[in-house]
């Protein structure tokens, strides 16, 4: 594909696969010039095919890094939904900027919001790290600045060793401000000890790394046997995703999201890899609710301050989709999944 004219403010494409168009995406009629990306075609990472159709198009809604149109692809043999073409890594510095939401939440930029995620989160992370020993060893895949670290530095016990990793040098300087250990680089790189972690997270993660297969492997690989890792992730078997699945839905969060599940597809993932399921169940998240909507006023461009009423420092809608998203997850179709996996014996 060639790569778009710079003189352009925005890059309509047509894309192909299997002789099937995607699409046509609605173009926004003022979008700020910004740098074409590096595109890399890519296919399924679990059938490691290219047998896919178009599924959604849409743009960097959130952060208006790149004046390129995304395209969703689900794959016909398992339904993986996946981005192809997708940015290469040398474009990561572009579609991660500085005031990107996880290099830098905390209560001076996000108010109540920080305040009632740190408790939520705080419970969650407890709950999965219920029956380890006093000086268990754990490891956080995709830190970001190092969040969920601190809350187990603080509500956890003493003992525990606490490790994160991340691909960002800006996440990594920002969790060092909190005197946390977080390795540079990607995870399958890194020499870390074999056997070592008596458990990992990958908290909203695994949709943003390219080879989903291959983290997994190295985190396998990482956990001592009986060692088990806790993925959560965005759900493509929710109600949110079907309404707003062919552009606005604000699980894509183009274009960083690059493979995204349902229990079917993480269940193949996790055979492929070599873990055993323990657990799957859905989870109770406002964001991709919050996001979907605000991507549709923007496209019909919306006055600034209605679209700020659905932003993740907007207390009242995130409240409001909350209890919302409540009612799916009795019905196990909440917005985001939590699968916990088990290396083998």
């Amino acid at each position: 594909m060639s790569a778009p004219s710079s003189h352009s403010k925005f890059m309509a494409v047509t894309f192909k696969v299997n002789e099937q168009a995607a699409p046509a995406p609605v173009v926004p009629q003022f979008v700020e010039e910004k740098a074409s990306l590096s595109l890399e075609s890519v296919g399924c990472c679990i059938c490691e095919t290219d047998d896919a159709e178009p599924l959604g198009v849409g743009e960097d809604f959130e952060y208006n890094t790149s004046p390129e149109t995304f395209l969703a692809m689900r794959c016909r043999q398992c339904s993986l939904v996946y981005l192809n073409p997708r940015p290469s890594l040398a474009d990561l510095d572009c579609i991660y900027p500085e005031n990107y939401h996880a290099f830098q939440f905390s209560e001076e930029h996000y108010g109540l919001v920080y305040k009632v995620r740190r408790r939520l989160e705080s419970r969650r992370a407890l709950s999965w790290c219920k029956g380890l020993d006093e000086d268990a060893r754990i490891l956080d895949v995709g830190c970001g600045d190092g969040f969920h670290l601190s809350l187990l530095r603080e509500f956890g016990r003493p003992g525990w060793r606490l490790e994160g990793v991340d691909n960002s040098q800006r996440a990594v300087e920002m969790a060092a401000r909190s005197n946390l250990l977080v390795h540079h680089g990607s995870v399958e790189h890194l020499d870390l000890p074999l056997a070592a972690y008596d458990l990992a997270f990958l908290i909203q993660t695994i949709e943003h790394v390219g080879d989903p297969p291959g983290i997994l492997k190295a985190v396998l690989k990482l956990l001592k046997p009986g060692g088990r890792v806790v993925i959560v992730t965005d759900n493509t078997d929710s109600l949110d995703f079907k309404m707003f699945k062919g552009r606005h839905w604000g699980g894509y969060h183009f274009p960083r999201h690059w493979n995204l599940f349902n229990p079917k597809t993480i269940k193949a993932l996790a055979e492929k890899v070599g873990f055993e399921v323990e657990s799957l169940k859905t989870v109770v998240s406002p964001v991709n609710w919050v996001y979907s909507i605000r991507n549709t006023l923007m496209d019909m461009g919306a006055p600034r301050w209605m679209t700020n009423r659905f932003s993740l420092e907007s207390t009242v809608s995130l409240s409001a989709f909350t209890a919302f998203d409540m009612l799916h997850q009795l019905a196990g179709k909440g917005a985001l999944m939590r699968a916990i996996l088990k290396r083998p014996v």
